[in-house]
Protein backbone atom coordinates (compact mmCIF):
# COMPACT_ATOMS: atom_id res chain seq x y z
CA UNK A 1 0.00 0.00 0.00
CA UNK A 2 3.00 2.42 0.73
CA UNK A 3 4.43 1.99 -2.48
CA UNK A 4 0.89 2.89 -4.12
CA UNK A 5 0.64 6.26 -2.47
CA UNK A 6 4.20 7.29 -2.92
CA UNK A 7 3.43 6.65 -6.76
CA UNK A 8 0.14 8.28 -6.84
CA UNK A 9 -0.46 9.86 -3.68
CA UNK A 10 -3.46 9.83 -1.51
CA UNK A 11 -5.29 12.33 -3.66
CA UNK A 12 -4.57 9.47 -6.89
CA UNK A 13 -5.81 6.55 -4.46
CA UNK A 14 -8.90 8.64 -3.77
CA UNK A 15 -9.64 9.27 -7.67
CA UNK A 16 -9.01 5.40 -8.18
CA UNK A 17 -11.45 4.31 -5.45
CA UNK A 18 -13.81 6.53 -6.78
CA UNK A 19 -13.81 5.53 -10.42
CA UNK A 20 -13.44 1.59 -9.30
CA UNK A 21 -17.37 1.61 -7.52
CA UNK A 22 -19.59 -0.43 -9.20
CA UNK A 23 -23.35 0.23 -9.41
CA UNK A 24 -25.47 -2.84 -9.40
CA UNK A 25 -29.00 -1.05 -10.87
CA UNK A 26 -30.01 -0.77 -14.15
CA UNK A 27 -27.96 1.77 -16.32
CA UNK A 28 -29.71 4.87 -17.65
CA UNK A 29 -30.28 4.90 -20.95
CA UNK A 30 -30.50 8.93 -21.73
CA UNK A 31 -29.97 12.22 -19.64
CA UNK A 32 -33.24 12.39 -18.49
CA UNK A 33 -33.45 9.00 -17.01
CA UNK A 34 -30.27 9.50 -15.23
CA UNK A 35 -31.63 12.68 -13.67
CA UNK A 36 -34.61 10.28 -12.46
CA UNK A 37 -32.52 7.70 -11.19
CA UNK A 38 -30.36 9.71 -9.46
CA UNK A 39 -33.37 11.70 -7.56
CA UNK A 40 -33.88 8.23 -6.28
CA UNK A 41 -30.85 7.37 -5.44
CA UNK A 42 -30.76 11.27 -2.95
CA UNK A 43 -34.25 10.05 -2.01
CA UNK A 44 -32.99 6.99 -0.63
CA UNK A 45 -30.09 8.78 1.24
CA UNK A 46 -32.23 11.28 2.85
CA UNK A 47 -34.41 8.28 4.08
CA UNK A 48 -31.29 6.63 5.52
CA UNK A 49 -30.10 10.03 7.45
CA UNK A 50 -33.83 10.22 8.74
CA UNK A 51 -35.02 7.19 9.24
CA UNK A 52 -32.72 4.84 9.17
CA UNK A 53 -31.67 2.08 6.73
CA UNK A 54 -34.42 -0.47 6.84
CA UNK A 55 -36.72 2.80 6.42
CA UNK A 56 -35.68 2.36 2.60
CA UNK A 57 -38.18 0.68 0.52
CA UNK A 58 -39.73 1.29 -3.05
CA UNK A 59 -43.05 3.00 -2.36
CA UNK A 60 -41.17 5.31 0.45
CA UNK A 61 -38.44 6.86 -1.70
CA UNK A 62 -40.90 6.99 -4.69
CA UNK A 63 -43.02 9.37 -2.43
CA UNK A 64 -39.68 11.03 -1.32
CA UNK A 65 -38.45 11.41 -5.09
CA UNK A 66 -41.51 12.53 -6.15
CA UNK A 67 -41.76 9.79 -8.86
CA UNK A 68 -44.37 6.50 -10.02
CA UNK A 69 -43.23 3.64 -7.79
CA UNK A 70 -42.72 1.76 -11.27
CA UNK A 71 -39.50 4.41 -11.37
CA UNK A 72 -37.64 3.04 -8.67
CA UNK A 73 -38.87 -0.67 -9.60
CA UNK A 74 -37.50 -0.56 -13.10
CA UNK A 75 -34.09 0.74 -12.04
CA UNK A 76 -33.64 -0.97 -8.93
CA UNK A 77 -35.11 -4.43 -8.96
CA UNK A 78 -34.55 -5.24 -5.15
CA UNK A 79 -33.59 -3.12 -2.04
CA UNK A 80 -30.47 -4.63 -2.07
CA UNK A 81 -29.72 -2.70 -5.28
CA UNK A 82 -30.93 0.27 -4.07
CA UNK A 83 -29.67 0.21 -0.62
CA UNK A 84 -26.01 -0.74 -2.86
CA UNK A 85 -26.13 2.04 -4.90
CA UNK A 86 -26.61 4.71 -2.33
CA UNK A 87 -24.19 3.91 -0.76
CA UNK A 88 -22.09 3.52 -3.86
CA UNK A 89 -22.64 6.59 -5.10
CA UNK A 90 -22.04 7.93 -1.21
CA UNK A 91 -18.49 6.62 -1.70
CA UNK A 92 -17.93 8.02 -5.42
CA UNK A 93 -18.15 11.76 -4.30
CA UNK A 94 -16.82 10.96 -0.78
CA UNK A 95 -13.55 9.71 -2.08
CA UNK A 96 -13.94 13.11 -4.49
CA UNK A 97 -14.34 15.41 -1.44
CA UNK A 98 -11.37 13.77 -0.14
CA UNK A 99 -9.08 13.83 -3.04
CA UNK A 100 -9.92 17.45 -3.35
CA UNK A 101 -9.11 18.02 0.74
CA UNK A 102 -5.73 16.45 0.28
CA UNK A 103 -4.59 18.03 -2.72
CA UNK A 104 -5.35 21.17 -1.23
CA UNK A 105 -3.34 20.61 2.18
CA UNK A 106 -0.70 18.52 1.43
CA UNK A 107 1.63 21.63 0.52
CA UNK A 108 0.47 23.16 3.82
CA UNK A 109 1.36 20.03 5.79
CA UNK A 110 4.88 19.84 3.92
CA UNK A 111 5.11 23.86 4.77
CA UNK A 112 4.92 22.82 7.75
CA UNK A 113 7.26 20.24 8.37
CA UNK A 114 10.24 22.18 6.17
CA UNK A 115 9.74 25.04 8.58
CA UNK A 116 11.11 23.53 11.77
CA UNK A 117 14.78 22.93 12.44
CA UNK A 118 14.31 19.35 13.27
CA UNK A 119 15.05 20.09 17.19
CA UNK A 120 12.60 18.88 20.07
CA UNK A 121 10.86 22.43 20.77
CA UNK A 122 10.00 22.37 16.75
CA UNK A 123 8.94 19.09 16.89
CA UNK A 124 6.66 19.67 20.07
CA UNK A 125 5.25 22.97 18.41
CA UNK A 126 4.46 21.01 14.81
CA UNK A 127 2.85 18.29 17.10
CA UNK A 128 0.43 21.10 18.42
CA UNK A 129 -0.21 22.56 15.42
CA UNK A 130 -1.36 18.94 13.65
CA UNK A 131 -3.28 18.45 16.65
CA UNK A 132 -5.26 21.49 16.26
CA UNK A 133 -5.41 20.98 12.39
CA UNK A 134 -6.88 17.49 13.04
CA UNK A 135 -9.26 18.97 16.02
CA UNK A 136 -10.57 21.50 13.44
CA UNK A 137 -10.85 19.16 10.51
CA UNK A 138 -13.27 16.75 13.03
CA UNK A 139 -15.36 19.78 14.19
CA UNK A 140 -16.10 20.88 10.24
CA UNK A 141 -17.20 17.15 9.85
CA UNK A 142 -19.57 17.42 12.54
CA UNK A 143 -20.55 20.67 11.91
CA UNK A 144 -21.21 21.00 8.06
CA UNK A 145 -21.16 16.95 6.68
CA UNK A 146 -23.20 15.47 9.76
CA UNK A 147 -26.15 14.22 7.95
CA UNK A 148 -22.92 12.52 5.59
CA UNK A 149 -21.36 11.08 8.54
CA UNK A 150 -24.95 9.64 9.90
CA UNK A 151 -25.36 7.93 6.79
CA UNK A 152 -22.16 6.15 7.36
CA UNK A 153 -22.83 5.28 10.47
CA UNK A 154 -25.91 3.69 9.22
CA UNK A 155 -24.64 2.18 6.34
CA UNK A 156 -21.87 0.86 8.28
CA UNK A 157 -24.34 -1.07 10.52
CA UNK A 158 -26.28 -2.04 7.58
CA UNK A 159 -22.74 -3.62 5.87
CA UNK A 160 -22.48 -6.26 9.51
CA UNK A 161 -25.11 -8.29 7.52
CA UNK A 162 -24.70 -7.47 3.78
CA UNK A 163 -21.47 -8.14 1.65
CA UNK A 164 -22.37 -6.04 -0.98
CA UNK A 165 -21.93 -3.33 1.42
CA UNK A 166 -19.21 -4.55 3.30
CA UNK A 167 -17.09 -4.45 0.44
CA UNK A 168 -18.17 -0.56 0.18
CA UNK A 169 -17.64 0.54 3.36
CA UNK A 170 -13.79 -1.21 3.13
CA UNK A 171 -13.18 0.95 0.39
CA UNK A 172 -14.64 4.00 1.68
CA UNK A 173 -12.30 3.65 4.86
CA UNK A 174 -9.45 3.13 2.21
CA UNK A 175 -10.03 6.60 0.94
CA UNK A 176 -9.04 8.28 4.88
CA UNK A 177 -6.51 5.52 5.75
CA UNK A 178 -4.48 6.00 2.37
CA UNK A 179 -4.43 10.14 3.48
CA UNK A 180 -3.60 9.93 6.56
CA UNK A 181 -1.01 7.15 5.81
CA UNK A 182 0.62 9.56 3.05
CA UNK A 183 -0.35 12.44 5.73
CA UNK A 184 2.17 11.06 8.48
CA UNK A 185 4.77 9.90 5.64
CA UNK A 186 5.05 13.67 5.34
CA UNK A 187 6.07 13.65 9.17
CA UNK A 188 8.22 11.42 8.72
CA UNK A 189 6.79 8.40 10.74
CA UNK A 190 8.54 5.21 10.93
CA UNK A 191 5.08 3.28 10.38
CA UNK A 192 2.75 5.27 8.80
CA UNK A 193 0.41 2.62 7.86
CA UNK A 194 0.22 1.37 11.54
CA UNK A 195 -0.10 5.63 12.78
CA UNK A 196 -2.97 6.00 10.28
CA UNK A 197 -5.33 3.54 11.71
CA UNK A 198 -4.51 4.70 15.16
CA UNK A 199 -5.81 7.89 14.09
CA UNK A 200 -8.43 7.22 12.13
CA UNK A 201 -9.73 5.03 14.68
CA UNK A 202 -9.93 8.15 16.91
CA UNK A 203 -11.13 10.41 14.43
CA UNK A 204 -13.90 7.74 13.95
CA UNK A 205 -14.29 7.73 17.39
CA UNK A 206 -14.90 11.14 17.76
CA UNK A 207 -16.93 11.72 15.19
CA UNK A 208 -19.53 8.84 16.63
CA UNK A 209 -19.44 10.70 19.74
CA UNK A 210 -19.79 14.19 18.32
CA UNK A 211 -23.37 12.43 16.63
CA UNK A 212 -24.36 10.37 19.36
CA UNK A 213 -24.68 13.98 21.69
CA UNK A 214 -26.67 15.74 19.27
CA UNK A 215 -27.37 19.34 19.73
CA UNK A 216 -24.59 19.23 22.70
CA UNK A 217 -20.86 19.77 21.07
CA UNK A 218 -17.97 17.55 21.65
CA UNK A 219 -15.96 18.87 24.29
CA UNK A 220 -13.21 20.85 22.43
CA UNK A 221 -10.68 20.70 25.16
CA UNK A 222 -11.01 16.94 25.63
CA UNK A 223 -10.83 16.22 21.65
CA UNK A 224 -7.95 18.56 21.10
CA UNK A 225 -6.20 17.12 24.47
CA UNK A 226 -6.67 13.49 23.09
CA UNK A 227 -5.16 14.07 19.35
CA UNK A 228 -2.33 16.75 21.08
CA UNK A 229 -0.51 13.71 23.19
CA UNK A 230 -0.99 11.30 19.67
CA UNK A 231 0.43 13.07 18.02
CA UNK A 232 3.66 14.17 20.65
CA UNK A 233 4.04 10.56 20.69
CA UNK A 234 4.09 10.23 17.02
CA UNK A 235 6.39 12.93 16.69
CA UNK A 236 8.81 11.88 19.26
CA UNK A 237 9.17 8.64 17.80
CA UNK A 238 10.95 10.56 14.54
Amino acid sequence: MNRAIAQEGAAGIATAVAESVQYQGRKASRQGSEQRRQDILDAAMRIVVRDGVRAVRHRAVAAEAGVPLSATTYYFKDIDDLLTDTFAQYVERSAAFMGKLWANNEGLLREMVAYGDGSPASRSQLADDIARLTADYVQRQLSTRREHLMAEQAFRQEALLNPRLAQLVRSHQQILLHGTCQFFQVLGSREPQQDAKVLTSIIGRMEYQGLLNGAEPLAEEEMLGILTRYMHLVLASV
